[in-house]
């Protein structure tokens, strides 16, 4: 079952949202498809700054995909100074893509 994965991370830059971006890619600069993640699963990945910090949002084919991808992200996270990140995890309803 495919799930909405929400992190609200107060606090994080732009900056290190693009340190972390360039880190699950595994290249310099932003990532920009789906080939770019570690892992298989991704259906899709909104990020946007907040007014104190940054938002994702992703879609996951499944909860066991992202909690793949989780042994990836934290640690790289905690490396930009980005701790105690607490995923919302959803199931999802529907989705809608172009």
């Amino acid at each position: 079952m495919a799930i909405v994965v929400v992190l609200d991370m107060p606090g994080m830059t732009q900056a290190q949202y693009e340190q972390s971006a360039e880190k699950v890619a595994g290249r310099p600069g932003p990532v920009k498809s789906l080939a770019d993640w570690p892992v298989a699963g991704l259906i899709s990945h909104t990020a946007a700054p907040t007014g104190d910090g940054w938002l994702v949002v992703d879609v996951w084919e499944s909860d066991e995909a992202f909690q793949q991808f989780g042994e990836t992200i934290v640690p790289m996270l905690q490396e930009l100074g980005v701790a105690d990140v607490q995923p919302r995890i959803y199931p999802v309803f529907n989705v809608v893509t172009r």
